[in-house]
């Protein structure tokens, strides 16, 4: 949800931090700071903006910032608004500076204790409680890292920690629990991140932090407690990231290029993991045999668009297997009482795998009586694939553009790998696999056409550009398409838009329908197809205007208020991975026309490691 980055190195720190911060703008862009402890000079130098890291950046360069120690923030607001008392760094009397990411759940009563004791607060956020509870400590003759240490048994919440002392300049003491935080190995330098990619030009060597761990980083030393307090020693591991993950080549935006990445990141995705004709269930790993073996329900949970993902693998699992597929909501999950199907296998769906309420459903599964945990995840050492038994990497690469668009395609690529193994179990022959796996294989070439719809789709959005409100509808395996369509304009465009059964139309929809509402229809060449066009005409009779993607050989033809988007032929059970695609375009090209920040939209972050 935030970023955090700190450094100790014998060389200016500030650039590095900059360049960190710049990484990890995904994680929120409401406001931005920096704290460095200048080399002689008696004062932190606190830098706050609100807005982008340029800000921030614009503002260092016309008054530089120097120093061998620091630490850096960019914020996505959850406690006070975005504004520049609210940013961080939050420092104590001067002399402790810390930046936060999470959620303190206690706070209100550790503020009006503090505010007791003298403590006079200039925020309205939970973060700077600890950085004067830091100081309570800090004030009362312990170091750094006991003050740390004591404060931290009375937090309760979530919380990724960086904190510094004015008069010990040689020390960075971080923390975490709930919420992401590495640590970066260099030589004669040691470094803090949110995520490795904030580190990507001064290191490849990385130490994941364990939840509750502890940690003191000088220039030359790392020193890790865990959260009984001990000394232990964490492995470090390589991590090498590709060369342009930042880089929007000659594309005008992160999500523009991501979408037309799609094509070589299902390739990647499904690399290693199929043969010619059946899928190579060893990709699931080494315990994956007698897990699926063992599966007699599953259970699959997500947040956004990975849940609408998991919507669309339930009538994979239900087609494909047979057996009892449970979609939930993160959020709403962790706080239902669950009943557990004996032989139930619990996914969790995460681009970052540092999702808050993803995660804690996780934890909660392993305690309630789940047979195994699998994880489908784009971070290879993210929390989630960390505390799973199982792990499938996406391979979709960085995703930068807050709205996922590969990811998406790509998890739906793993979750039909999933299917198609645990239907070998139950009933799928051999036969039929071999043919969903040569269809796997033309997938790319399938999605590449659907790109090729872009020119034809940007000119489509002047129709929606000065609209409000906006319907998508689709059936069966379209219904989540048409939520994630929906969703994915709401995101990029802040216009207005529900997904929902086209059966469903008679039953309330059908009010709000008339000349000024676009009705946006995903219509693949199958069994309902018929019964989506019945319910089109109800559209049509009503003034509606409709948007049909539709298969190149279904009966659908261009009219008066009717307009419709030819897609490839495709299997009817992998069309949603390629129909997707042209709703994607659509958002996209309508948030250009209307002016909005496509890779950023407003009030939303790439990564929510909070509640």
């Amino acid at each position: 949800m935030c970023g955090i980055v700190g450094a100790v190195a014998d060389r200016n720190v500030a650039p590095i931090l900059l360049e960190g911060l710049q990484r990890l703008e995904y994680r929120g862009y409401d406001s931005a700071g920096i704290a460095v402890i200048p080399t002689g000079e008696a004062r932190m130098d606190v830098r706050r903006k609100v807005g982008k890291v340029k800000e921030l950046a614009d503002d260092i360069r016309a008054k530089p910032v120097r120093g061998k120690i620091g630490i850096a923030h960019t914020r996505w607001a959850t406690h006070g608004s975005p504004v520049e008392r609210n940013a961080h760094p939050h420092s104590s009397n001067d002399r402790i500076c810390l930046v936060h990411n999470g959620i303190i759940e206690n706070f209100e009563t550790l503020r009006d204790e503090l505010t007791r004791d003298g403590y006079v607060f200039a925020s309205e956020t939970d973060s700077e409680v600890i950085a004067h509870l830091v100081d309570h400590y800090y004030a009362q003759g312990l170091g750094l890292l006991e003050a740390v240490r004591s404060a931290l048994k009375r937090l309760e919440g979530a919380y990724a920690l960086g904190v510094m002392a004015f008069d010990d300049p040689n020390r960075i003491v971080a923390a975490r629990v709930g919420s992401p935080l590495v640590i970066g190995k260099g030589i004669g330098e040691n470094f803090i991140a949110s995520d490795v990619l904030a580190l990507k030009a001064v290191t490849d060597r990385f130490i994941f932090l364990e939840e509750g761990d502890l940690v003191e980083i000088t220039a030359e030393e790392i020193s890790v407690w865990n959260l009984e307090d001990e000394f232990v020693i964490r492995s470090s591991v390589k991590v090498e990231l590709g060369h342009d993950d930042l880089d929007k080549g000659n594309y005008r935006h992160h999500m523009q290029k991501e979408m037309f990445e799609q094509p070589s990141v299902l390739r990647r995705t499904l690399e290693g993991r199929i043969g010619r004709r059946k899928v190579l269930e060893q990709a699931f790993g080494v315990k994956a045999r007698d897990v699926f073996d063992a599966t007699k329900a599953v259970t699959i949970v997500a947040c956004g668009t990975s849940y609408y993902a998991a919507c669309i693998a339930r009538y994979w699992m239900e087609e494909l297997v047979g057996i009892p597929c449970q979609v939930e909501i993160a959020s709403e999950f962790r706080y239902r009482k669950v009943a557990v199907m004996p032989g139930s296998l619990f996914v969790t769906i995460s681009q970052s795998g540092e999702t808050a309420d993803t995660l804690a459903a996780l934890r909660v599964a392993k305690t309630i009586g789940y047979m195994t945990t699998l994880t489908i995840c784009n971070v290879p050492m993210s929390s989630c694939v960390r505390e799973s038994d199982l792990a499938l990497m996406i391979q979709a690469g960085t995703e930068v553009g807050v709205a996922s668009t590969k990811a998406f395609t790509a998890q739906l690529v793993d979750l039909f790998l999933l299917t198609l193994l645990l239907g070998r179990r139950h009933g799928l022959d051999e036969t039929t696999e071999a043919s969903l796996v040569a269809d796997l294989h033309g997938l790319e070439s399938l999605v590449d056409v659907a790109l090729g719809l872009d020119d034809r789709i940007a000119v489509l959005a002047e129709q929606f550009a000065d609209r409000n409100h906006a319907l998508f509808l689709g059936r069966g395996l379209m219904y989540p398409v048409a939520l994630e369509g929906a969703l994915k304009l709401k995101e990029i465009s802040y216009i207005h838009a529900e997904g929902y059964p086209a059966g469903e139309l008679k039953h309330g929809p059908l009010a709000l329908v008339d000349e000024d509402m676009p009705v946006v229809a995903v219509a693949p060449n199958d069994e309902l197809l018929e019964k989506l066009q019945s319910n089109l005409q109800e559209v049509r009779a009503r003034g509606g205007k409709l948007f049909v993607f539709a298969d190149q050989n279904s009966a659908f033809r261009d009219g008066p208020g009717t307009t419709v988007i030819r897609l490839p032929e495709v299997n009817t059970l992998l069309a949603p991975i390629v129909y997707v695609v042209p709703l994607q375009l659509l958002a996209y090209h309508v948030g250009v026309l209307k002016g909005t920040d496509v890779d950023q939209p407003r009030n939303l972050a790439k990564s929510v490691t909070v509640e």
